[in-house]
């Protein structure tokens, strides 16, 4: 599975961004996709996922009422929708997936800068 993020960019503290990941590959074999936000010097943080079973997600609090992430099978894209951005949102973001239960996340797309200006 490849994965391919998409949308960062520049915004000021209150706006709006979307991101997307695009996915490739053995995308029928996905569990989960999720996104991971990351900061130089920290340790990369999970954001929100969504289970492709059911459609369930999962969300960090530091973003729960302000992300929305949804994904599309017929186009194999995840999209996470960032409302009421603040400067603490600042950092790259990553999408990854899951094959299955219990596997972990093992496929990682490359990171798209977000930056949200105070």
């Amino acid at each position: 599975v490849q994965l391919q993020a998409s949308g960062g960019g520049l915004v000021q503290a209150g706006g709006s961004l979307r991101l997307t990941c695009a996915a490739s590959g053995r995308t029928y074999s996905n569990y989960r996709t999720a996104w991971f936000r990351q900061t130089p010097g920290k340790e990369r943080e999970f954001v929100a996922r969504i289970r492709w079973s059911d459609s369930s997600t999962f969300y960090a609090d530091s973003v729960k009422g302000r992300f929305t992430i949804s994904g599309d099978n017929s186009k194999n894209t995840v999209d996470l929708q960032m409302n009421n951005l603040r400067p603490e949102d600042t950092a790259a973001y990553y999408c990854a997936a899951d094959a299955c239960q219990g596997c972990g996340y093992g496929y990682w797309g490359q990171g798209t800068q977000v930056t949200v200006s105070s």
